[in-house]
């Protein structure tokens, strides 16, 4: 499974002058734990999260504990986000960007094209729904995928912990490579093998 299959697209960014409240608006509206930050040119420049957001929000107070006076200038997204932020190709492996995703400690992670432009995002909480599928219903999904291709009762269809074993009774290695393609579009899978030496094995 690819960065493309689910991340959201297209993804809901901000600007480095956004106001921090605006900012938390919005992630409180559509749900994201974090929001991309781009350039005029949608171009990936920082990654803000909540608890940025929300520090960013309190009214620094001094010793005295008095608020901010009224008028101050309110606090902009690119005060608090964090800069640089990596980003992943839509054609990134789903092991890669969960790998990233705890590697860096972040909640979201920006799905990126050429010259860095944000074309979608994909959160911690997307891969936890699709690892979370049972192996029934992926092996029920790659079955039904490898029948519309290549017809009924051909594919032999095995799924433990998300790793697809696929067998084919005519063992073709054109169809093997078509078969494992299938497979991998299909939610939870992690991995593919048509070559008969996948799990159980």
């Amino acid at each position: 499974m690819r960065a493309r299959d689910l991340m959201s697209s297209p993804a809901e960014t901000v600007r480095p002058w956004t106001s921090a409240d605006e900012a938390a608006g919005i992630l409180a509206e559509r749900g994201f734990p974090a929001l991309p930050v781009v350039d005029d040119e949608g171009r990936l420049v920082g990654i803000v999260t909540e608890a940025e957001l929300g520090r960013g929000r309190t009214p620094a107070r001094g010793r005295d504990r008095r608020p901010c006076r009224p008028g101050a200038i309110e606090t902009t997204v690119g005060a608090v986000m964090t800069s640089p932020a990596a980003g992943m190709p839509p054609g990134a492996d789903l092991a890669d960007v969960c790998r990233e995703l705890v590697d860096s400690k972040s909640q979201a992670m920006p799905i990126v094209v050429q010259g860095r432009r944000v074309v979608g995002i994909v959160t911690r909480g997307d891969v936890v729904r699709v690892l979370a599928r049972a192996d029934t219903a992926i092996a029920a999904d790659v079955r039904h995928r490898l029948e519309v291709y290549g017809g009924t009762g051909r594919w032999k269809v095995e799924v433990h912990e998300g790793i697809v074993r696929i067998t084919d009774r005519y063992d073709e290695e054109a169809d093997r490579d078509v078969a494992t393609l299938l497979a991998l579009a299909v939610p939870g899978v992690v991995a593919a093998d048509p070559a008969g030496e996948g799990p159980g094995r």
